[in-house]
């Protein structure tokens, strides 16, 4: 029977309790928010979702095209301009999706006879990227800039190293300085994803490369999300003008999509004038989440010491983790349940956000449901 081995895979999903499904919220849902990536709580700003309006009104509901051809508006490229302005690089190209614009930059920057060193903990979006590029891939120990720099020492020819800034699981930060050095020695280029970095760690949320002195660096091209801190949707890719000139034309994942929905742009747009003049929010993030980690620790839960806003908490199996997080929505807080195979060790957390415009209340509040409904 077509497609018989889904239900043998099904099975197997719902004996090892890893069985993922979709729960619809509404608009107006009730439950304190520590599950979304909305950082600094701008999803909802009134400045943001008018300018998610007025782009709307102005160019229509759809960019209408790839963006070679009708799918760019004066908007992105002016989305571009600041984006890259208050970053710290030379350029930007905006892409309909974070996962996008990582596929982007490390497909088109490792061709054949390259070599990617991709750090064992990166995303799924860098560990595809590196599928499906032309080099060959090299996993090396997780936050090692020693076994980045063995590997390329194996290498005679074009590489880059591959990591996430901020890693989604742990919140735990990659030693940035330390891989720009590595790939110094040999000549190799550095490509990281700053999703959970931009809006949260530098000076005013302007990520972390940035507060490791790399931005703007020639040998450093960095990717980030529009729908974390920024609240929107979308990706980009900022670095010199030479490699967003060469992403224009050899990343497929811009040649080929349909670019990034107005809206979209006018809201991220919005986001990042607001971040602004009110950089703030991105010391408030951390500061929650130092809070978070320090009062779950004391009441005897053993979480991962964050680095950015993400706050991991560690469960005993896959099916208690489920069991936990539901126990915390039916107690009126949503969090996030990461289990195998999304979890690189094996180890089933619950992920908070460390959301900037969490009052203490909500924090002790969060606290009290995590501790009175741990397994």
């Amino acid at each position: 029977m077509a497609f018989g081995w889904i239900d043998e895979q099904a099975d197997a999903r719902r004996r090892a309790g890893l069985v993922r499904t979709l729960r619809p919220r509404p608009a107006d849902s009730p439950l304190l928010d520590l599950a979304s990536n909305d950082y600094l709580g701008l999803a909802r700003h009134p400045e943001v979702v008018a300018g998610a309006e007025a782009a709307a009104r102005a160019w229509g509901g759809g960019a209408t095209g790839s963006r070679l051809v009708t799918g760019t508006t004066e908007l992105h490229t002016e989305l571009e301009r600041e984006l890259a302005g208050f970053c710290g690089f030379e350029a930007a190209l905006v892409f309909s999706s974070g996962y996008a614009a990582n596929l982007a930059a490390v497909t088109a920057l490792a061709p054949h006879g390259s070599l990617l060193v991709s750090d064992a903990g990166n995303h799924a979006s860098l560990i595809d990227g590196c599928r499906l590029a032309r080099g060959t891939t090299q996993v090396v120990a997780h936050a090692d800039p020693e076994a980045v720099r063995k590997a390329l020492g194996t290498h005679d020819g074009p590489a880059v190293a591959v990591s996430d800034t901020v890693f989604s699981v742990d919140g735990d930060a990659a030693p940035l300085a330390g891989l720009a050095e590595a790939c110094r020695e040999h000549g190799a280029g550095l490509v990281v994803d700053d999703a959970h970095g931009l809006g949260v760690l530098g000076d005013g949320g302007r990520g972390a490369p940035h507060a490791a002195g790399l931005a703007g660096a020639d040998d450093v091209v960095v990717t980030v999300t529009l729908s974390k801190s920024l609240g929107s949707q979308g990706g980009a890719v900022l670095g010199p003008a030479r490699v967003i000139e060469h992403l224009v034309n050899a990343a497929r994942t811009f040649i080929f999509d349909t670019g990034l929905a107005p809206a979209a742009a006018g809201a991220a747009l919005a986001a990042l004038r607001l971040l602004g003049r009110e950089p703030e929010r991105a010391t408030r993030a951390r500061e929650v989440a130092t809070a978070l980690h320090a009062r779950l620790t004391a009441a005897g839960l053993e979480a991962v010491r964050p680095d950015a806003a993400v706050v991991s908490v560690r469960a005993p199996s896959p099916e208690e983790a489920v069991r936990w997080a539901a126990d915390c929505r039916a107690a009126g807080l949503f969090v996030g349940c990461f289990r195998p195979p999304s979890v690189p060790d094996g180890i089933s957390r619950l992920r908070l956000t460390a959301r900037a415009d969490l009052s203490e209340a909500q924090i002790e509040r969060a606290v009290r449901v995590i501790g009175g409904t741990r397994p």
